[in-house]
């Protein structure tokens, strides 16, 4: 049990100061080759809050750990919202563009929608037990190709028009990062591939060493220690964004962050190995999806903004899930 907090502990750390690491090396050689402040704005730091998600489930997939990846998808997508953006709202009400009502939020719900069908396979008659095979993955990836080009044709075309663009923009030119050496930028780079590669394998190592002196399924700590400790980047990107006022960059960054969970890796994972649902599963699933249905009617509500009272309320449906899971997990 404590070998296993330590790496676990050990693990998010470099995981995620590894992907800190990654995010600038990777955007400073993109500054350096001439690509837009706002591309990399929108993208690569955009991307860079899932790296600890995108490993840990990678190296979960690869070592065969499936509820783990599991538990870590659904659970990270859950504390998206009804931790992170429940606690930024809570700092302070957050404004939603039109560009985050009419393009983002429908394709999070759409993809929230592919996987709960994909994972329904008894209920369905597809299959004899609910799982995530390799083609639900192509699938899921397919539908991420079409969410990429979506956004990046949408962004060429309107930049100007697009409030949220404007924002992210506004953002990366009043705070430029200093200007290294390319030789930095790489040496980052490397740093955070090795700081994020080893963290990942001992945070997967950690987690189930943890669930087995626990006498707990893997999908739990997948659930609760490993994605609270994945979604640290999102909160702290959140906050700060709440406390400058950029309510948009942090509603844009859960929303984006759910949507490359739910579609990126978890069709990267069910690719890599078929994803069986795990005991509970399906409750976890269904959870998430009423909370990321209910975002939709809150962002439109109330002169489209997040306010604190639902904020709190997104806090009390999430408290109230991690009790209701964690004594059903103790039958």
């Amino acid at each position: 049990m404590l070998l296993g907090s330590v790496l676990l502990v050990a693990g998010l750390v470099l995981l995620i100061g590894g992907a800190e690491w990654l995010v600038r090396g990777v955007s400073g050689l993109a500054r350096a080759m001439g690509v837009s402040p706002l591309i990399i704005g929108l993208t690569v730091v955009a991307f860079g809050t899932s790296t600890p998600e995108l490993v840990v489930n990678t190296i979960a997939a690869l070592k065969g750990q499936t509820d783990l990846a599991y538990g870590n998808l659904i659970g990270a997508c859950a504390i998206n919202i009804g931790f992170v953006l429940a606690l930024t709202a809570v700092i302070r009400p957050l404004r939603v563009q039109t560009s985050i009502i009419t393009r983002d939020l429908p394709m999070l719900l759409l993809g929230v929608a592919a996987l709960v069908v994909l994972s329904e396979d008894s209920f369905l008659g597809t299959g004899t037990s609910d799982r995530l095979d390799r083609s639900d993955g192509l699938i899921l990836l397919l539908l991420f190709c079409v969410f990429l080009y979506y956004n990046v044709m949408d962004v060429l075309l309107r930049p100007a028009a697009d409030p949220f663009v404007v924002e992210v923009g506004e953002a990366v030119a009043t705070h430029p990062p200093p200007v290294r050496p390319v030789w930095v930028y790489a040496a980052w780079t490397g740093a955070g591939l090795v700081g994020v590669g080893l963290g990942g394998r001992m945070c997967v190592s950690g987690a189930v060493q943890i669930a087995h002196a626990l006498g707990v399924p893997e999908v739990i700590i997948g659930l609760t220690l490993v994605s609270l400790g994945t979604t640290a980047p999102e909160l702290a990107t959140g906050i700060l964004a709440a406390r400058r006022g950029q309510g948009d960059i942090a509603i844009g960054n859960v929303v984006g962050s759910n949507i490359f969970n739910l579609l990126f890796i978890a069709g990267l994972v069910a690719t890599i190995n078929p994803m069986p649902i795990p005991s509970g599963g399906q409750f976890d699933l269904l959870f998430m999806a009423g909370l990321s249905a209910i975002l939709l009617p809150i962002a439109i509500s109330g002169q489209r903004r997040i306010l604190r009272v639902e904020g709190v309320a997104l806090l009390g449906l999430y408290g109230t899930y991690l009790l209701v899971r964690t004594l059903w997990a103790a039958r």
